[in-house]
């Protein structure tokens, strides 16, 4: 479910704030349209983000996470933490 280069930077981003589509795209440099768009539809197949299409000119799409995506938030904090403490311990090893 969380397998790929971006869907956990995607869930975290969505995790602040609903996001639309452009936003998302600014908001990840280096990421094709393709690409983000198949992981936005496989993060909502896997219920862990939901798309809301409202019914204006010009289309409006926003993204936010489900209940099932927000249980998974404090996972992804321990991942970021754990991250932070490993970086330290590089930094270390190197002094």
């Amino acid at each position: 479910m969380i397998a790929g280069k971006w869907k956990l930077t995607i869930l975290w981003l969505i995790s602040m704030q609903t996001r639309r589509f452009n936003e998302l795209q600014r908001l990840l440099p280096g990421i094709s349209k393709g690409i983000l768009t198949r992981q936005l539809r496989e993060l909502e197949t896997d219920g862990l983000i939901h798309r809301e299409v409202y019914k204006e000119v010009p289309p409006k799409v926003e993204y936010s996470l489900t209940a099932l995506g927000d249980s998974f938030m404090p996972i992804l904090n321990s991942i970021a933490e754990w991250g932070k403490r490993f970086e330290q311990h590089e930094e270390d090893k190197q002094l």
